[in-house]
């Protein structure tokens, strides 16, 4: 489909307002809904293009920017080790409860939104993988695909690093889409076994996929960039998405 020009809109949080990027179909009506969490360098060009292409499948797609309290709107994060050592930095500057709170304004926007069915998944990269899993604790996210979630198995997200995201998995009522790169070092083999078997105790519906790739091999720039395991890993978050939310009622 073909998306309408990007816009924005600045969302009311607990920590300051909140600038989110939009992209949706050009074409009248009304469409689910997903939000799309970046990874620690904010709304860069490849996260864009990322939710160019959800959108372009037929969804709403709010992306907002992570750091919202403590940069200017509209800053992105350089792909490089001062941009890495910024974005890392916060990630455990900011406090968790305020990454939740996020969330809640992301799900009362779209919620709302005229070209919005209500029906919403979440979707992130990297530290979106876990702020996507985190959000999946809502009971309005129905279903979320969360690409090489870090932190998660360490559970040091957010700041006293000390996040309660894997050991409250039995609140996820939705879908869960797990993908990983076993060439990850963010992520290594004792870290993602110990979140299968967290989800399986809890048993949680997901779906688990693990891949011959590098951390961040959606990311199309870089030398990490996998294109043929990026183009499976999106047939498989639309395909996620399409069957739990719907294909909305567009005209």
């Amino acid at each position: 489909m073909i998306i309408a020009d990007g816009q924005t809109v600045d969302l009311a949080t607990e920590s300051g307002a909140m600038r989110t990027h939009l992209f949706a179909p050009q074409a009248p009506g009304r469409y689910p809904g997903l939000i799309l969490y970046s990874e620690i360098f904010q709304v860069t060009g490849p996260i864009r293009r990322s939710a160019a292409m959800m959108a372009g499948h037929g969804f709403v797609v709010a992306v907002p920017e992570v750091y919202h309290e403590f940069e200017p709107p509209g800053t992105v994060l350089a792909y490089t080790s001062e941009g890495s050592a910024r974005g890392n930095g916060l990630k455990v500057a900011k406090e968790l409860r305020h990454y939740d709170s996020d969330t809640q304004a992301c799900i009362a926007y779209l919620t709302g939104a005229p070209n919005c069915t209500g029906r919403i998944g979440a979707m992130g990269m990297c530290l979106g993988g876990h702020l996507a899993f985190r959000a999946a604790r809502s009971k309005a996210i129905r279903a979320a695909a969360c690409l090489y979630p870090t932190d998660l198995h360490k559970k040091s997200l957010g700041k006293g690093l000390a996040d309660d995201s894997l050991e409250r998995c039995q609140e996820i009522a939705g879908e869960l889409l797990m993908i990983f790169g076993r060439q990850d070092p963010h992520i290594p083999v004792e870290g993602r076994r110990a979140i299968y078997q967290a989800l399986s105790d809890a048993q949680r519906h997901f779906e688990w996929h693990e891949f011959n790739a590098a951390h961040a091999f959606l990311r199309d720039e870089g030398n990490r960039y996998n294109p043929s395991l990026a183009l499976i890993s999106y047939q498989l978050c639309v395909e996620l998405f399409r069957r739990t939310l719907g294909d909305g009622d567009q005209r």
